[in-house]
């Protein structure tokens, strides 16, 4: 669970063709071709005009107690303005329901329509004089309250869609590929099987594959979890969207596209963002019972009333039942619930493969996670400091982070974020050199500085104090990662660096 999730580009021909993949939200085909700036379009000019239709309306001005401004036409106002609301606003209802009923499903947006065009044509009845009562101001007001939750839900898929999105985006748009002694920038889609890349330090591995040539230190975490960097030489394997720090490498491409981990990832998503479940199939049934029960409801209404005589109120109040009956809420909440939950598990690292498991989640007394250490932050952090004898703790980590200011590194910008919450002076460092896989080393004030692991200790052969090697010793078996600090062939101390703890 502690694994974070990341769309894939998709197959070679096109590297966005793993965004096409992500139909979580199938169940909202109505809204096909629509955008989400268009709904808010819809919605900001439908209120602009539904704020005069109330405000000139009759019956508003009556329960109020005001007068409007009277002004040859006016009284067509509310009619004229209630028409534009009508067919800007609510054709697009009345194109859902259509396509509703040439699939034989009938729901929400064929009663939507049922209403909105039963108020119209009463409304537009009282205008020419056949009704003494008109509800221009009750349909303006539910189209564009109808609207908005259209715009808020696109709005909801969008960003659930965009967090996905964004993952996938933190893989490279291009890759330096190898040919001979020379190098081409090309698109990630155009890489093939056996192709040779180049990864440069801070940079992320364009495509799965196994190491040729350098050495690095690569973060994982978007894979595993795991903030600790793996180191990688010859033979090793990368990940597709990993992060090589520390070195620079040259990789065999063994899988592009589709093949990838994390376009097998995407897929999975995808699977999850298209899955239903048990409540969300009952939320539809409920939605299209509700629909014949509100149609048959609206016509004995407007039977009865109509019979005994009452023709005005008749229409009023069978369009009052198809109104109040509308599962709008019903029809959106839980698809919407669930959309949004997948997205955001995906977005904070878990992967939920199956909407049935994310309902049943719901009965969990006890979750256990299968990790061989502590569910950590992601982010390493400065938490042990060691200094030879007659050495001062803030020096060391100063010297230290004006060496790894340098470093791309994350232990590195660990002990840079603890120099500089302690507001120790800064130091400039220059010839700075990385040591991939071991460390790094520069000059400052004159002076040579290494820093890095145990590597380096036996390569400049230098000897870490018995009071030291106690406390390196305790930080390693406690799955801290210990940097040595050399200062012109001598030792000068030692920092360790863990990921913190997330829960205790």
């Amino acid at each position: 669970m502690d694994q974070m999730t990341h769309q894939a580009r998709g197959q070679a021909a096109d590297p966005h063709a793993g965004h096409k993949m992500s139909k979580g939200h199938e169940n909202h085909g109505r809204h096909a071709g629509h955008s989400v700036a268009m709904f808010r379009d819809k919605f900001w000019l439908s209120i602009a005009l539904t704020i005069p239709v109330v405000f000139w309306s009759m019956d508003v001005q009556h329960w109020l107690g005001y007068a409007a401004p009277s002004f040859p036409g006016s009284r067509f106002l509310p009619a004229i303005l209630g028409t534009v609301v009508f067919f800007y606003g609510g054709l697009v209802f009345i194109r859902g329901a259509w396509g509703e009923l040439a699939d034989r499903k009938p729901g929400m947006m064929t009663l939507i329509s049922l209403a909105i065009i039963v108020a119209f044509g009463t409304s537009l009845a009282a205008t020419f004089g056949l009704f003494e009562i008109e509800v221009w101001w009750e349909l303006a007001s539910l189209i564009t309250i109808m609207v908005l939750g259209l715009w808020l839900e696109m709005r909801a898929i969008s960003q659930a869609r965009g967090a996905l999105d964004a993952l996938a985006a933190l893989l490279p748009d291009t890759a330096e590929r190898v040919s001979g002694s020379e190098t081409q920038t090309v698109a990630v889609s155009e890489l093939k099987v056996n192709d040779v890349v180049l990864v440069r330090p801070g940079t992320r591995v364009p495509a799965d594959g196994a190491v040729v040539e350098g050495s690095a230190d690569v973060d994982e975490s978007m894979i595993t979890g795991e903030s600790r960097t793996v180191s990688k030489e010859p033979g090793g394997k990368v990940i597709a969207g990993t992060v090589a720090s520390g070195g620079s490498l040259r990789v065999r491409v063994a899988a592009v596209g589709e093949g990838t981990a994390l376009s097998g990832i995407m897929r999975l998503v995808a699977t999850a963002q298209a899955s239903g479940s048990r409540t969300q199939a009952l939320a539809d049934r409920a939605a299209a019972i509700l629909f014949y029960v509100a149609v048959a409801s609206g016509a004995i209404t407007l039977a009865y009333w109509w019979l005994s005589g009452d023709k005005e109120h008749a229409l009023i109040r069978a369009a009052t039942v198809l109104i109040i009956a509308c599962p709008h809420a019903l029809g959106l909440a839980i698809p919407l619930v669930i959309a949004l939950s997948t997205s955001i598990g995906a977005r904070n690292g878990l992967l939920v493969k199956d909407r049935l498991a994310l309902e049943r989640a719901r009965n969990l007394d006890m979750v256990i996670f299968d990790k061989t250490g502590t569910l950590t932050r992601g982010s390493p952090a400065l938490s042990g400091v060691a200094t030879a004898p007659g050495g001062n703790e803030s020096d060391l980590l100063a010297l230290a982070a004006a060496v790894e200011a340098n470093s791309e590194h994350p232990l590195a910008k660990a002990i840079v974020a603890e120099a500089k919450r302690r507001n120790l002076p800064t130091q400039q460092a220059v010839d700075f050199e990385a040591l991939p896989g071991r460390g790094a080393q520069a000059r400052v004030d004159g002076k040579s500085v290494i820093l890095g692991g145990p590597r380096l200790l036996a390569e400049n052969k230098v000897t870490v104090p018995p009071e030291i090697k106690e406390s390196t010793t305790t930080w390693a078996s406690e799955g801290k990662t210990v940097l040595y600090v050399v200062v012109d062939g001598a030792f000068l101390g030692a920092f360790a660096v863990e990921d913190p703890a997330r829960v205790p």
